[in-house]
């Protein structure tokens, strides 16, 4: 996973830029079973967070995210755009597309 000062990629307001996890990793669960392609389409995405903007601006007050570099996020399919570097796919979507941080 490539660090935030090495991305060329810096992203401004609540964005938050995510390397998706690859299509292998999410074909299986933890647990070995094996998940149908029909049940993918309704799951939300998973990837790790790779830079995050310094906020929101709210009444001229700048609110700080929720997020940090390195965290595992599920984040909505339909809420994001996506981005080539270097030959790497990204994801930039809003920090309120964001609807969990996976914790181990």
């Amino acid at each position: 996973m490539p660090k935030a000062d090495t991305l060329s990629i810096s992203p401004l307001g609540d964005r938050v830029v995510v390397k998706p996890s690859s299509k292998n990793d999410e074909k299986t669960s933890t647990f070995g079973i094996i998940i149908p392609d029909t049940a993918d389409k309704e799951r939300p995405a998973k990837g790790t967070v790779v830079a995050v903007g310094p906020g929101k601006t709210e009444d001229g007050k700048l609110v700080a995210m929720g997020v940090k570099v390195g965290q595992t996020v599920l984040f909505s399919k339909y809420g994001y755009d996506e981005v080539k570097v270097d030959e790497q796919e990204y994801y930039i979507l809003s920090e309120s597309s964001i609807l969990a941080v996976i914790t181990k």
